[in-house]
């Protein structure tokens, strides 16, 4: 790698950019000026067409990371009084929760282990067995481990017990089809710098219009407030306070480039080769991946570490940046693993120079014995 490339981000976000998106960011913008409220429409009526929203959901962009929005759309469509259940199989599903608990909403979990999906009939028993159960609040792709969870399953179980659902897209919204005409939700939730490919800094929540109109008040946090903004967009087409101007015109530049790519199912088929080429080039190193194929999202992996005395994480990640790459750590609590995204710009031969990358990386650390024990 030369000296003054940087190295390729496959990491649940942030995320390699095209260079036309980094660019964009090269103009100072007025947060009141026309032209500026211009581009904040257009990102509105691009994401709706996404989820095929028009006409009965509306898109309410917020400042901060993903997990702001987050918060915003527990804080706002929850009411104080409302209880949520979070079917919970990963550390993003455990924050859903945590969130709730400091908001003071009452939150019930359903606990899988990391390597299962959720089921829609344990949502189901929970509905019945608890009618004070308002919502329902789950992770579509949660990139603890990997799993995609049946999103179009549970919200049908959701709807027919008249219970809202808040759905957390953070790592599947443009790759993974969500289609409002189909699948019935108060919430989803995304931000900029995921399957968009755009950069950190803001997130958007895209919630049914006639949910979204029985909110005011419903909120802890005047700058989190998800009715207040949505209200003085439309009044204003402004943002209530100064957006980050740089990353709205990024994100914009980002999903011209998507369309242009072809929209959803061109982003989602491109990491989905990613994700088979990943898996491919690993196993053939020894690499053994920790999910079933059934229930792999295609957009970050997580692989068993070798089981090596050689192996350390900390010597991996930085010999595999020095060849040009940036991983990411486990995320589970009972096993030694790493992770390696399929997301971003980074053409269809980044995927082979990372597996390349690794490859020479366990040769130079003297690691012979790769796979990591079958279990029992």
């Amino acid at each position: 790698m030369s000296s003054n490339r940087s190295p390729i981000l496959l990491t649940p976000g942030p995320l390699t950019t095209s260079d036309r998106t980094r660019n964009a960011m090269l103009r100072d913008w007025g947060s009141w000026d026309g032209d500026f409220n211009k581009i904040t429409a257009r990102i509105r009526e691009r994401v709706l067409d996404i989820v095929h929203g028009k006409g009965t959901h509306e898109c309410v962009p917020m400042q901060g990371s993903g997990t702001f929005s987050v918060e915003a759309a527990i804080g706002t469509l929850v009411p104080r009084d409302g209880h949520v259940l979070v079917p919970s199989n990963g550390a993003y599903c455990q924050r859903l929760a945590r969130i709730c608990r400091v908001l003071g909403r009452k939150v019930t979990t359903i606990d899988y282990t990391e390597d299962r999906q959720v089921q829609p009939a344990d949502v189901e028993r929970a509905l019945a067995a608890d009618p004070g159960i308002t919502h329902v609040a789950v992770v579509h792709c949660e990139t603890g481990a990997g799993v995609l969870n049946p999103l179009h399953e549970i919200a049908l179980v959701a709807a027919r017990h008249g219970r809202g659902l808040i759905i957390d897209a953070m790592s599947s919204f443009g790759a993974i089809e969500i289609d409002a005409r189909k699948t019935p939700f108060d919430a989803v939730i995304a931000a900029s710098g995921k399957c968009l490919e755009g950069v950190p800094g803001m997130g958007f929540v895209v919630a049914r219009r006639s949910t979204l109109e029985k909110c005011e008040g419903n909120c802890h946090s005047l700058a989190m407030d998800l009715y207040d903004q949505w209200v003085y967009m439309e009044k204003t087409t402004q943002w209530r306070f100064t957006p980050p101007t740089h990353v709205v015109a990024a994100l914009d530049e980002a999903i011209t480039q998507y369309i242009e790519e072809g929209g959803l199912a061109a982003r989602g088929g491109r990491y989905a080769r990613n994700c088979d080429t990943l898996i491919e080039g690993l196993a053939a190193l020894g690499l053994r991946s920790f999910l079933e194929p059934s229930i792999q999202a295609p957009i970050i992996i997580t692989f068993h570490a070798p089981d090596d005395a050689n192996y350390d994480f900390k010597t991996f990640y930085q010999e595999v940046k020095k060849r040009g790459y940036i991983l990411y750590p486990g995320k589970l609590t009972q096993v030694e693993t790493f992770r390696v995204g399929c997301m971003g710009h980074f053409g269809e031969a980044g995927i082979p120079g990372a597996v390349a990358a690794i490859g020479e990386t366990l040769k130079a650390m003297g690691i012979r014995h790769v796979g990591a024990p079958m279990p029992a």
